[in-house]
């Protein structure tokens, strides 16, 4: 079942450096420069400035890194890191360039290629806190979460009244399971912008971890009243219903959810788990199909089809689909409890193997299932 929490935006990377050197503009530097015309135009503009070799070393830098601003606004990751090591080659001393050459290492996936850039500007300019969070943020999706954390907290030393980075620091402690933590800055983050919707859902997802439904519907349904089109908060709210066994709640929130986001597959997935188990199996046959056809091949959502399959005893697609499950992810306890469980009732006796293994993996699966009413 998800439990995704929602980082927090990327700081802003695209300052722009050093004022050009005197001179007279012409029009390929009012292009290179403008925010304001097509990225195409502002790219032709750079391109005649390099090509014409006439510029000092200075200006000519800040050519190639106006050009990656733009290939980065295009999402042409590859040409904009060329133009800022270039531009590095040409200005060594300048932040800046580091800085954004590291975001579209970034924005490119390359987070360990990102952490030299911001380190680097850090070197250079060790009061800017973008550099700190930024490279917290690179950290944190390479999981290394105690150097996110540190650096997210100069980052706040440098800049107390930033949310975001309270935000993913605390993202970063809920992964360490320091919950207290995790509240403490998720309370933070919405204390400098009670308007952020997302900074309620990250509290509630806590919330949620440390068992504590009621307060993480609470900060859900403030959430939607912030934003009421958060599919992500409708779902969240719903799996929390879910958990306490509200499950007509549960079905209503999944239902908003697919028809805020109907390409989302999670709450699809979710609302057929709930009409398996509280007695609308047929329903939710129609669900897990439609998870499964926006996302083939996900465990969760074979494994929820497969006990809609049990509950109306199609034992043979139940099988087939927990088999496939287990295909994806061998450890996945409610799929070899229900493979088990689907053996012995087509008289198999193997099926005690796969309840022992789900046992041993997950030893409370099977009052958990009862609880279900999958026995």
């Amino acid at each position: 079942m998800r439990r995704t929490f929602i980082a927090a935006g990327t700081a802003a990377a695209f300052c722009l450096i050093a004022m050009l050197e005197a001179h007279a503009k012409s029009p390929a530097w009012i292009a290179c420069e403008s925010t304001e015309i097509p990225l195409d135009a502002q790219i032709d503009g750079c391109t005649k400035i390099i090509q014409a070799g006439n510029e000092t070393r200075h200006n000519l830098a800040i050519a190639y890194y106006d050009r990656g601003i733009a290939y980065r606004h295009k999402n042409d990751f590859d040409r904009a890191i060329a133009d800022y090591t270039k531009a590095i080659e040409l200005n060594p001393k300048d932040a800046k360039i580091y800085f954004n050459r590291g975001a579209a290492h970034s924005h490119a996936g390359e987070f360990s290629l990102a952490i030299p850039d911001y380190t680097k500007a850090i070197e250079l300019d060790p009061k800017d806190p973008d550099a700190y969070y930024s490279r917290g943020l690179v950290e944190a999706a390479l999981k290394d979460y105690d150097p996110a954390i540190a650096d997210y907290t100069k980052a706040i030393e440098l800049d107390p009244k930033n949310a975001d980075a309270y935000t993913n620091r605390g993202l970063a402690e809920a992964l360490k399971h320091d919950y207290d933590r995790a509240i403490a800055d998720h309370t933070k983050a919405i204390e400098l912008d009670p308007e952020d919707a997302d900074a309620y859902v990250n509290r509630g997802l806590t919330y949620d971890e440390m068992h504590d439904e009621d307060r993480a519907i609470a900060d859900f349904t403030k959430a939607i009243e912030v934003d009421p089109k958060n599919a992500a908060a409708y779902d969240d709210r719903g799996e929390a219903y879910s958990k306490k066994g509200d499950h007509d709640r549960a079905i209503a929130d999944f239902t908003r959810a697919t028809e805020l986001d109907p390409k989302d597959p999670d709450p699809y997935n979710e609302r057929c788990w709930q009409r398996t188990i509280s007695g609308q199996a047929q329903l939710a046959l129609t669900d897990c199909d439609e998870s499964l056809r926006l996302k083939p091949d996900e465990a969760e959502t074979l494994d929820s089809r497969g006990f809609a399959y049990f509950v109306l005893t199609r034992y043979d697609e139940a099988l087939s689909d927990f088999d496939a499950a287990l295909k994806l992810d061998d450890k996945l306890a409610s799929s070899l409890y229900g493979r088990g469980m689907t053996k012995l009732k087509k008289g198999d006796p193997t099926g005690d193997a796969d309840i022992a293994a789900a046992k041993a993996i997950e030893p409370g699966i099977a009052d958990k299932m009862a609880g279900y009413g999958i026995k």
